[in-house]
């Protein structure tokens, strides 16, 4: 039985993205680069929707070489949606129509890899509201783009309570925080 884990890259302010600033805000280092490039960072089946999907293989078709994008394309992909069609064009990747929550139950039972989300907001918020996952993994970086951010993270989540079980600081600005995540009916003591 695989774990699944649920993967942001975060500014301080809780966007996944912002106009006009470019890949991991800029601020990336070489401690960081060169952890998402280890073998231990890609030995997972990665899941997307298809916003990601189509962002992620449009990178990776411009710049096959820059850090991670070589390691994703070769890494085996699942990727959920109703708007697109198979067969996929980037390498190793696989389409499901279907309920992404049933799909993912199931590759929980018969996958040996660990299963983690890329980006995907909403199959990620829709996988945590079923309790289907394991860990939820942060890595913030050390920026506020109020007035530029795009796509909050965190907005239409259920509310969470979050056991931290691992932390680590990347090139002394980068936080990665891993928790594990309970869905609440209430807030607690209420």
């Amino acid at each position: 039985m695989s774990d699944l884990v649920v993967d942001f890259i975060t500014s301080l302010d809780g966007y996944a993205s912002a106009e006009g600033w470019p890949g991991f805000w800029g601020v990336e280092g070489p401690e960081y680069l060169d952890f998402i490039g280890s073998g231990e960072e890609n030995e997972h089946l990665a899941l997307m929707g298809a916003r990601t999907y189509r962002l992620m293989s449009g990178f990776a078709a411009e710049a096959s070489d820059e850090a991670g994008l070589a390691e994703l394309t070769a890494m085996r992909k699942v990727v959920f949606s109703s708007t697109l069609s198979a067969p996929l064009s980037w390498a190793n990747s696989e389409l499901v129509t279907g309920d992404a929550v049933s799909a993912v139950r199931e590759l929980k039972q018969r996958e040996t890899r660990p299963l983690r989300t890329i980006g995907s907001l909403s199959l990620s918020r829709s996988l945590i509201e079923a309790g289907v996952v394991d860990r939820f993994r942060l890595v913030i970086f050390p920026v506020i783009t109020g007035k530029t951010g795009q796509e909050r993270i965190f907005d239409g989540y259920p509310d969470l309570k979050l056991d931290l079980v691992r932390s680590r600081t990347f090139d002394g600005q980068l936080q990665l925080l891993e928790y594990i995540p309970t869905v609440l009916d209430a807030p607690p003591n209420s």
